[in-house]
């Protein structure tokens, strides 16, 4: 097995991060590519501001959950529940001795590379692995590399493997920290790394959640959830503003509800029913212990209290679920939108695609009657609210 070992303060992770892990796990061959974010860095101190470690370490399992390579990125903690210094030769002793039988690389730019022999205990860092050293731009070439890696290869037996990819994201995590304090700079971070920061207020990133433009709304919801949820939410945005065309309905209010109907997804039931509690959302038996039921009742929330959403997004995504009896028209689009978005995949949603530009209505009765016939072959309930959507969609159709 091959590790790559992707360690750094990650203070903040950026999108030059996430191109050296994809590039050097192709280039190397990863079985296995661990980001380990640093707790306390040893050649340096954490410059005022910072986020904190347990910051840092959310916003690296965001880059690392949106490379959308699951079975190969993973992140560790091991340097944060480690007392002291963040001394790489340690880590690189506790990978040894839970991979035993593994090829480690260690993975670091250009400025890490040309100082490691100065490192704390640099000969036996390079006995416990090889060193991948990725640089920025093209000027980080072989005119930079070849002396060290000489150098490198002389005194230590080195095994070393220099990568340079040009037209990388050219930016320090310290620019990049002045440039967020300056108001710009997220054209350089993971989308979803830029929702958590302007949602936790991070580095000088003061946004007013309650105005967010659809950018940075966006971003906000894709930090809430997981990546591979994320084209779901694109499409559901996407039919949403095509099906608000047809039947007249504003298109950024239809955008807004659809870009938020997900956010609360990945929350478990503690954490709805919490949710719930919070802004006085009463549940009836069923939605008490049935977890799919819940989000669209949280996201609304989250819409309305967090971000500032209006009442008719806030009942848009309330109801996206379940649906409900008199449904209002943005209501149907965002039932209908989440239903057939491109990404959807099933046995009649082509002729439901079709129907829902036609006659919006009978569009939504087919989807009411596909899920409660899939509901009842799965053995699940039924929830009373679709029941009467169904019932009522039935007697505007006849």
């Amino acid at each position: 097995m091959k590790i790559g070992i992707y360690g750094g303060t990650f203070n903040p992770p950026h999108l030059g991060h996430m191109a050296a892990a994809n590039t050097a796990a192709q280039v190397l061959g990863l079985d296995k590519l661990i980001f380990i974010p640093t707790a306390v860095p040893p050649h340096k101190q954490l410059p005022e501001g910072s986020a904190t470690p347990e910051q840092r370490l959310e916003m690296v399992r965001l880059i690392a959950d949106n490379l959308n390579m699951p079975d190969v990125v993973q992140v560790s903690d091991i340097e944060l529940r480690r007392q002291g210094k963040s001394y790489t030769v340690d880590t690189l002793m506790a990978m040894a001795a839970l991979y035993p039988e593994a090829e480690l690389w260690l993975l670091m730019g250009t400025d890490m590379f040309l100082s490691v022999h100065n490192w704390y205990q640099p000969e036996k860092i390079m006995e416990l692995a090889g060193i991948c050293a990725f640089g920025r731009t093209e000027q980080d070439g072989e005119e930079l590399f070849a002396p060290q890696r000489k150098f490198l290869q002389d005194k230590y037996n080195a095994r070393l493997t220099t990568i340079t990819l040009p037209g990388l994201v050219d930016i320090s995590s310290t620019r990049l920290r002045e440039a967020l304090v300056a108001g710009h700079g997220e054209e350089y971070l993971c989308p979803a790394v830029y929702g958590y920061i302007m949602m936790n207020g991070l580095y000088g990133v003061n946004a007013d959640l309650k105005h967010l433009d659809l950018p940075e709304l966006r971003a906000c919801s894709y930090s809430m959830v997981r990546a591979k949820r994320i084209p779901h939410i694109k499409g559901t945005e996407e039919e949403a503003v095509r099906l608000a065309r047809r039947w007249g309905v504003d298109e950024t209010t239809a955008r807004r509800a659809a870009i938020l109907h997900d956010c609360t997804k990945y929350l478990d039931l503690d954490e709805q029913l919490e949710l719930c509690r919070k802004y006085g959302v009463e549940l009836d038996e069923l939605e008490q212990r049935a977890v799919k039921l819940l989000h669209s009742k949280t996201g609304a929330c989250i819409a309305k209290h967090i971000f500032g959403e209006d009442d008719q997004v806030y009942r848009a995504i309330f109801w996206h679920t379940t649906g409900k009896a008199d449904m209002s028209m943005l209501e149907k689009v965002i039932y209908l939108a989440d239903y057939i978005e491109p990404t959807r995949d099933f046995d009649g949603v082509g002729p439901l695609r079709a129907l829902a530009y036609e006659d919006i209505d009978k569009a939504l009765l087919m989807g009411m009657d596909m899920t409660i016939e899939e509901m009842k072959h799965r053995g699940n309930p039924v929830h009373r609210n679709t029941q009467a959507a169904r019932d009522w969609l039935q007697d505007r159709v006849d």
